[in-house]
């Protein structure tokens, strides 16, 4: 193979975005850190592609030139940052548990206000754009998945997207450089080991900022937010969210680990990256080691604060498990949204963009394999077979 045309060089990167957008302030240098040891796993163990090289190149500069943009829209916008995010309610599980299911029924709520995937990309406001303009990176971004899932129907199988719909938090925060970016990356090293280590209270910090720039523009009553890599985080999202709320996920490990190696490997192969050796054991790490964790932070906290939710439960009787979330947080659930969310279920049944087929036996893995590492969590929320 030749000398690829693409470095990752940092300082290329950071001259690149300021060359697209004309602006040189960053912002706090934290991110630094993150972005080095993200450049040098791209350039070591992800063994990427050219493809994948070029690709991944120029979605770090789209970031940087994100950040660059943000932080000009502060500069420009001071009362931004007196926004207040008040009482947010953030979901989080395993990958795979139903996370998403439950975000897009909560969503339905008219005094809900999820995240959806084109703001979570493009957070500034694009200045000079009229009041009554659609903003042409939202319409760049619907015919850019449409494209997506038209290449890639398997990867719609597993997690259908577009533009609108409500999407993970992950999408702003890759801004940080200190988060799970699309998930395939914590999971090679050198970025791997560094992501468990840091202390993640400053990419949440920044986070509740890109917020309050998102409410600014579009009001919400009640912010909804949702990752599976809230797990890694729960005692920084209560430090900075305060008054927040909690709802956790839950299916049989053995089904989602299988999901999630799927997902990833699917992922990997589409972004340009070498399927790591080992995946289904280091996946299997990585999931167990968020839920323990997580449920160390959970079960030293505050009760009120968080509720459990069972896949299984949710299927079963879907307005029941929403009624339950609505009545621990005592939050008004008005007949409307019943209406809607009702509505939402009868046009969207589960399998509706297709069956995803998963085998934990092709990533090296075996039920008691998952057993033996979250027996502790299987039982405790009866989730076995």
């Amino acid at each position: 193979m030749g000398e690829s045309e693409v470095s990752f060089d940092i300082d290329g990167l950071l001259n690149a975005a300021r060359a697209q957008t004309g602006k040189d302030d960053f912002g706090d240098d934290g991110f630094r850190e993150g972005l080095r040891v993200f450049c040098e796993m791209l350039e070591g163990e992800a063994r990427l592609t050219e493809k994948g090289r070029k690709s991944n190149y120029g979605r770090l500069v789209r970031l940087l030139s994100t950040r660059l943009n943000v932080e000009a829209a502060f500069e420009l916008h001071s009362e931004i940052r007196d926004r207040k995010i008040d009482r947010p309610l953030f979901l989080t599980g395993l990958p795979r548990t139903g996370t998403s299911a439950t975000f897009n029924l909560l969503g339905m709520d008219p005094a809900a206000r999820p995240l959806l995937l084109w703001e979570g990309t493009f957070p500034d406001p694009l200045e000079g754009l009229p009041a009554d303009a659609e903003d042409p990176r939202h319409l760049a971004m619907r015919d850019h998945f449409a494209q997506v899932r038209a290449k890639n129907p398997d990867f719609t199988k597993i997690h259908y997207a577009d533009a609108d719909t409500p999407e993970e938090c992950v999408i702003p925060m890759a801004l940080t450089f200190e988060n799970v970016h699309n998930g395939i990356e914590v999971l090679i090293e050198p970025y791997a080991s560094w992501f468990r280590a840091i202390d993640k209270k400053p990419q949440y910090a920044y986070y509740r900022e890109l917020l309050k720039m998102l409410d600014w523009q579009r009001p919400g009553d009640r912010w909804l937010l949702k990752s599976p890599a809230h797990l890694w985080a729960l005692d920084a999202i209560v430090d900075v969210f305060p008054d927040c709320g909690v709802i956790l996920t839950h299916r049989d490990p053995i089904e989602a680990i299988a999901s999630y190696c799927s997902m990833m490997e699917t992922l990997l192969v589409s972004q340009g990256f070498s399927v790591q050796p080992d995946l289904g054991a280091t996946v299997l790490d990585f999931c167990a080691t968020s839920l323990e964790r997580g449920y160390a932070v959970r079960d030293a906290g505050d009760p009120k604060r968080f509720i459990d939710l069972r896949f299984a439960d949710f299927v079963e009787d879907s307005m029941a498990a929403i009624r339950l979330i609505y009545q621990h947080f005592e939050l008004d659930l008005s007949d409307e949204a019943q209406e809607l969310m009702q509505g939402y279920l009868r046009d969207n049944p589960r399998g509706k963009h297709g069956t995803h087929e998963y085998d934990l036996d092709r990533y090296g893995l075996t039920a008691n394999h998952v057993r033996e590492r979250l027996g502790w969590y299987i039982d405790r929320f009866e989730l076995g077979a």
